[in-house]
């Protein structure tokens, strides 16, 4: 099926999406500003200075941003929070017009094992690896980093990390999360057995060299799920945010695994719009990132929104057309977000979850807990990073040569590479949480970790993102996500790709500045993923990208973790990324 939608696929592109709002859609809002709620997403981190944040479990969100002083980039500090994290990508380059602003992916999704995870990590659920697989590009918003008017769908605007005329430019994540680990609003899945998408939209307050950057609304995320009559399930936008933004409804895009889509990205004039068709079960959800929809852009100084139709900012995928906040150089990207969960045989420490929203919405979780402990291979010691104290977490790990070490602190606030603790976690098996006082019944398949408390991802490297437990053909892992394209208008290919990884960021034994220390894998990670093809099918030349570790029928795997490159100590050391290539998807034996 994935091989028919390839060819057929040739033939579509720049037709697949569907334009504009639908005719039911939320009325625009009354020009003006609008005033945050006390509780929303103005720092998709969570460590806003002012604001309460909708959802506990932050970050997964937000895109990994490099702080950038004198054109100089280091590790970016949140309100003293360290917020980076890993993001290993392919980054597909053609200089064809509207290459930049208009693709489709064909796409099959992983598919777990018949059995429970286990916590020894034997046997593997996707959401444990990845919390997140995404689709990314750049985008015009005057009110993001460096606060400069910024020119939709053209090559004009400059994306230079060294340039103060450069474009305000905000960075789209067309996200689909895994099955098994619900509520979405303060764990990583929309259902216990089907996957879901979402259109988040990341921008940056802060003027060129980072000045001015507002503690209060550092990186305000637009969010909305992919839904069968392209309404938001609630509002996107960074300063209304509330409950309902972050539960699926009937409307919401729901998929099985296993299902083949079609991923279709275009920019008509209604706005930046995001599509996707399930061939299997012929569904198809959508969102338009528009003011319609509710979608706003951030005043850097207020921090009030405005209603705002957002636009892809360049036209074609040329190398230089990057987001220049951003440690990924993307850039049309493909990519799987990891690093930020683990297992364990137990958890400690209970640390129920509870607020409220304005119109009596509230949601309320008793059955969070806050430290994992006694955990499989994951755990460097028996009591895990546990126990929790006021300031933080005693026995705090981070990255060391000869594997997890003591933090140099135990001050979670310090801005220190180090997991200070494995929360949020829940227990394996069903639980009930009140979502606007209504008992919902949720699940985690697994005793499972998030490592979102205190930083923003596994800076220690021994959850099962670095682990051999990716899907490599064993029944005890899940199967490969399958991805083919993207494919441009007129059905063209990219010509060039790069592999990259931002992980030196979060690595303690990183050099930013020079490079030295910074590799893929991590030094005392087990394992890394990489990007790899198979062949598509007997009946067909072509063949496809997978994620993860060496399929049964890999035909390149480029090296594996050695495909990364070496770090961009021009730009930003702590990104590893190789020199343009030929896209091997397209080259060769693989020619589609």
């Amino acid at each position: 099926m994935l091989g028919v939608a390839v060819i057929c696929q040739l033939g579509l592109v720049g037709n697949a999406a569907i334009a504009g709002a639908s005719t039911t859609a939320r009325t625009a809002l009354a020009a003006g500003t609008v005033a945050p709620n006390a509780t929303n997403e103005l720092d998709c981190n969570g460590w806003s200075a002012k604001y309460g944040t909708v959802r506990k479990l932050a970050g997964n969100l937000c895109t990994d941003p490099i702080k950038i002083v004198n054109g100089k980039a280091s590790r970016f500090i949140d309100n003293k929070w360290y917020v980076g994290h890993d993001e290993p990508s392919v980054k597909f380059i053609s200089s064809q017009p509207g290459s930049g602003n208009t693709m489709t992916y064909v796409m099959k999704l992983s598919k777990d094992p018949k059995k429970l995870p286990t916590s020894s990590g034997s046997v593997t659920d996707y959401a444990q690896l990845s919390v997140a697989p995404w689709f990314g590009l750049p985008m015009c918003d005057p009110n993001s980093y460096p606060l400069n008017p910024c020119t939709p769908d053209s090559d004009t605007n400059s994306g230079s990390i060294s340039d103060p005329n450069a474009a305000g430019s905000a960075f789209m994540e067309l996200q689909f999360y895994p099955p098994g680990f619900t509520p979405f609003i303060d764990s990583t899945s929309c259902s216990a057995t089907k996957w879901c998408a979402a259109l988040t939209i990341d921008s940056l307050e802060a003027n060129f060299n980072f000045a001015n950057l507002n503690p209060n609304c550092t990186e305000p995320v637009n969010f909305a799920f992919l839904q069968t009559n392209g309404v938001p399930a609630g509002p996107p936008s960074p300063q209304l945010t509330d409950a309902s933004t972050f539960t699926p409804n009937a409307q919401t895009l729901m998929i099985n695994s296993g299902d083949v889509v079609v991923v279709s990205i275009s920019d008509p004039s209604q706005g930046f719009t995001t599509t996707v068709r399930d061939l299997t079960t012929h569904q198809t959800g959508y969102i338009t990132a528009s003011a319609a929809n509710g979608f706003m852009n951030t005043n850097p100084t207020t921090c009030s929104g405005t209603p705002y139709t957002f636009h892809a900012e360049y036209s074609s995928a040329k190398i230089q057309n990057q987001v220049p906040w951003a440690a990924a150089e993307g850039g049309v990207l493909m990519e799987q977000e990891i690093g930020h969960g683990e297992v364990c045989n137990s958890v400690t420490n209970q640390d129920p979850f509870a607020t409220s929203f304005p119109g009596g919405q509230s949601f309320s979780d008793p059955n969070v807990f806050d430290t994992c402990v006694g955990g499989g291979s994951e755990e460097p010691t028996a009591t895990g990073e546990g126990p929790c104290t006021a300031s933080g977490c005693l026995n705090a790990t981070t990255q060391g040569a000869a594997g997890p070490v003591a933090c140099p602190t135990t001050d979670p606030a310090s801005g220190a590479l180090c997991e200070f603790a494995d929360g949020y976690c829940f227990q394996k098996g069903t639980r009930t949480a009140l979502l606007n006082g209504v008992p919902t019944t949720e699940e985690a398949r697994a005793n499972e970790c998030y490592n979102n408390r205190f930083q923003n991802g596994d800076l220690d490297f021994d959850g099962q993102s670095y682990q051999p437990d990716w899907p490599n053909g064993s029944p005890n892992y899940p199967t490969s996500f399958q991805y083919a394209g993207p494919f441009t208008k007129g059905g063209h290919t990219y010509p060039q790709v790069q592999f990259e990884s931002d992980v030196g960021g979060s690595s303690n034994l990183c050099d930013v500045a020079t490079g030295v220390g910074c590799t893929v894998a991590p030094i005392s990670a087990k394992f890394y993923p990489f990007w790899s093809l198979s062949r598509l099918g007997s009946h067909t030349a072509g063949c496809v990208w997978n994620f993860g570790n060496d399929q049964p029928n890999t035909i390149a795997d480029f090296g594996k973790d050695a495909q990364y490159g070496t770090p961009d100590v021009a730009r930003y050391g702590g990104t590893i990324i190789s020199a343009p290539m030929r896209n091997p998807s397209i080259s060769g034996q693989c020619k589609l």
